[in-house]
């Protein structure tokens, strides 16, 4: 396996999974990374590592430049086991090495793997000196996990950014300006819609310390490398972050025999004639994960089921489940849907949107099947909601 030098003296050894297709629940269509930087200075340093599977993939990407047994110190950004699996690996390599984390970091490898390897605590400020370049550490707890940090070379303007601008991708690229840039933009929404969102703040408070710093190259954990796009990847994060949303309403729905899809495009066709985009997603054939990624910038969320066994289908709740989890803030929500007797699932629905501190608008209700006029007056009554709120 080859490494990939990105300045002189720094390479990417890390792996690449081609064969991924679901992280937490996340539907990776395109497979991953997991990144992994060595640096070679008067101490060998190594930036996290590699799920365990992986590990004989990222020792090969090191024995090209080193003998594994010469990596002096660990960086252990964040210790979940994508960013840390192969460290039982490495130890038994390089036993002497030091593993550098916050403290809520050594806490979670020792609970991880019960060892007491040689442990260094970091703090914010801190500094490590490996020969001609020095490493900068940074918490940034709850981006996404409490240990979470990022480390930042100033002799070579690279961030070391963890989770932060990842994006699950496999490919023989490795820079950004490789890859087709719509689809590396998409991929990043993605990761930040299915992973990062609920830590908005905490996002902010990472980007205004990395505006501080001057950077001409950001290395996640997961993906494509930043290099030519980094403007454009910290102003979408600055925008994600915030909350901003566009004038745009998702309609996402299951539906049994079919009343509650005829409501859904009914409801579509209100917000077409308000002028709001709109964008329809059945799940019986849309995965949760990509629908979260367009949750990331739209206002409307309307989410619709009948009702079956006094509840909302499965499909509808394993997504309310996923989507509140994932804490979108500051939107309009609508329930709607079709029942025989009891109609228990609209107003479950509406409940979820609510405790996610939504507006809702007025729950739709249609008992069996609608004729035209019920159908005509659904729509009349949204158009007028929709102008309503948008006031």
């Amino acid at each position: 396996m080859k490494a990939r030098e990105l300045k002189k003296g720094i390479y990417f050894v890390g792996g690449i999974d081609w064969d991924l297709r679901d992280f937490h629940g996340y539907l990776t269509q395109k497979g991953s990374t997991y990144n992994s930087y060595l640096i070679i200075d008067e101490k060998i340093t190594l930036i996290d590592n590699v799920k365990y599977y992986m590990a004989d993939e990222m020792i090969s990407r090191i024995s090209e430049i080193i003998d594994p047994c010469k990596i002096d110190i660990i960086i252990q950004n964040h210790i979940e086991m994508d960013h840390s699996g192969s460290l039982p690996f490495l130890m038994e390599k390089c036993p002497n090495a030091k593993i550098y984390a916050t403290a809520k970091g050594i806490y979670g490898l020792k609970r991880h793997y019960k060892k007491e390897w040689n442990f260094v605590p970091v703090n914010n400020g801190d500094i490590l000196n490996i020969g001609k370049r020095n490493l900068h550490f940074v918490p940034t707890p709850m981006v996404h996990w409490p240990d979470n940090m990022v480390t930042y070379c100033p002799e070579e303007k690279i961030l070391f950014s963890n989770d932060s601008f990842g994006q699950h991708i496999a490919s023989s690229e490795r820079i950004d300006e490789e890859y087709p840039f719509s689809i590396l933009m998409e991929e990043t929404k993605k990761y930040y819609a299915n992973i990062v969102m609920p830590y908005g703040k905490m996002v902010q408070k990472e980007l205004a310390v990395a505006a501080q710093l001057d950077i001409e190259m950001i290395c996640p954990s997961h993906g494509l490398i930043w290099k030519k796009y980094i403007k454009e990847a910290v102003a979408e994060y600055t925008k994600w972050s915030k909350n901003d949303t566009e004038k745009k309403a998702l309609i996402i729905y299951d539906t049994m025999w079919k009343t509650t899809e005829k409501i859904a495009y009914k409801i579509q066709e209100a917000f077409e004639e308000s002028n709001v985009k709109t964008k329809m997603f059945n799940l019986k054939v849309n995965h949760i994960s990509d629908v979260m990624t367009e949750v990331l910038t739209a206002k409307y969320i309307c989410v619709g089921s009948p009702t079956l066994n006094n509840n909302m289908l499965a499909t509808v709740a394993g997504f309310l489940s996923y989507f509140k989890g994932l804490a979108p803030k500051g939107r309009i929500g609508l329930a709607f849907g079709s029942y025989g007797w009891g109609g228990q699932s609209i107003g479950l629905i509406d409940e979820d949107l609510k405790k996610c501190g939504f507006k809702t608008l007025d729950k739709i209700r249609v008992e069996y099947i609608p004729d035209d006029d019920e159908m005509k007056q659904i729509k009349e009554n949204l158009v007028k909601q929709i102008k309503e709120s948008q006031n």
